[in-house]
């Protein structure tokens, strides 16, 4: 048996639902492209970002604990498989273009710089005279420009349906891509798949930040019990008296929050769908709320949690040195490499020269490139009068 690609887009349109994007409908790329003859346009583009080097950079990326404090703790990179994960399930149950939410997943952290949330704190802080810094912004920056690996184009010239995605990325850390010239029409919701994407790294964040608190000893089921609903709830639902806590029991509840939050997601959104009757994509863009999300009790639920995770890991004084000590590395770089741009390597230098929006860009660019590890590198080969150039 063999399917190509017409066949692969003819068995979408028979076993999605009406409000699917079908690979076969993209508004394309905005290079023209011959068609691959086994992938869909979505199945190529997932391939694309897969291959990129900002996303093997993932792998030593902070999500909230730097990398050389364990290999345990997620990386960016881990944290990205968990979202494109937990999209393909909510999207299989809803009938949505699974290929297209994995595409989204998979790129929608591409731009995050060196040292998580403080690092992108300290760039924006850093550009903001010459137009500021936010990943999402640098996740599109990377997909449209920054990726050299076809002659014809800079970036990787994917499909609209999934730039579009990356634009319209909104959690309640990330606000999105400011549009000013109105490519992704900003007035109209992202899709429902793009939608997926964003409720799949909310809930893959909330439920690893909470097990890698634990793990890390920032949080202790004492400061949980009797005092965060969905805590209750997964004590209750695994027989856990909250007494004897040990590394099974934190993975099941680990398990049991992320299989919660995703039926929840799931039932809530088949009531919303049933309710609006959504016959088209562009129907579920029109609405004038998102499709996707959770049901009011456990919305309310996940908000205390996060103010929780805010409050005990992520401003957790040892988290906080971490970010102090980030955002000295970053400043120091990047006031070095502004001083004197020679220090930069020759493929910066070079983009120096055709780059447009002026130096402070393409040294964000570069710092916002590199791993935690490079950074660290880079900081001893410049300030370390011992260490080798």
């Amino acid at each position: 048996m063999f399917f190509a690609r017409e066949q692969i887009e003819q068995r979408e349109r028979q076993t999605l639902a009406p409000y699917a994007l079908m690979s076969g409908d993209s508004h394309g790329r905005k290079y023209p492209e011959p068609e691959d003859s086994i992938r869909t346009a979505f199945q190529r583009d997932r391939d694309r970002v897969l291959h990129t080097t900002a996303f093997r950079r993932l792998e030593y990326k902070t999500q909230v604990f730097v990398n050389h404090e364990g290999d345990y703790f997620r990386t960016r990179l881990t944290h990205t498989l968990e979202v494109a994960q937990i999209g393909r399930t909510i999207a299989r149950a809803l009938g949505a273009n699974e290929d297209l939410v994995e595409t989204i997943c998979l790129a929608h952290d591409l731009g995050h710089p060196p040292f998580g949330h403080s690092g992108e704190e300290v760039l924006n802080d850093l550009m903001r005279k010459a137009g500021g810094f936010e990943h999402n912004q640098q996740s599109l920056r990377i997909l449209t420009l920054l990726e050299k690996r076809y002659p014809q184009f800079d970036g990787l010239n994917l499909t609209y349906e999934v730039r579009e995605g990356v634009v319209k990325h909104e959690t309640r850390y990330d606000p999105g891509v400011d549009d000013p010239r109105g490519e992704y029409a900003p007035g109209r919701r992202a899709s429902l798949e793009a939608q997926i994407a964003n409720i799949a790294d909310e809930t893959a964040y909330t439920a690893h930040d909470l097990d890698d608190g634990l793990y890390a000893g920032l949080i202790t089921p004492r400061q949980l019990n009797g005092k965060i609903a969905l805590w209750d709830m997964g004590r209750e639902a695994l027989g856990f008296d909250g007494a004897e806590f040990n590394e099974l029991m934190r993975h099941r509840l680990t398990s049991w929050l992320v299989g919660m939050l995703v039926t929840d997601i799931c039932e809530t959104t088949r009531y919303r769908i049933v309710t609006n009757q959504p016959g088209t994509p562009e129907a579920v863009q029109q609405l004038s709320n998102n499709l996707i999300g959770h049901s009011d009790t456990i919305h309310s639920m996940i908000h205390d949690l996060r103010d929780f995770l805010y409050a005990n890991v992520y401003r957790h004084y040892r988290v906080v040195r971490m970010a102090e000590k980030a955002s000295r590395f970053l400043r120091e770089l990047f006031g070095a490499y502004l001083s004197q741009p020679a220090q930069l390597p020759p493929g910066a230098q070079m983009r120096q020269q055709a780059e447009e929006a002026g130096l402070e860009r393409v040294i964000c660019d570069y710092i916002a490139g590199m791993t935690d590890r490079y950074a660290l590198q880079e900081y001893e080969k410049l300030f370390d009068p011992f260490s080798r150039p």
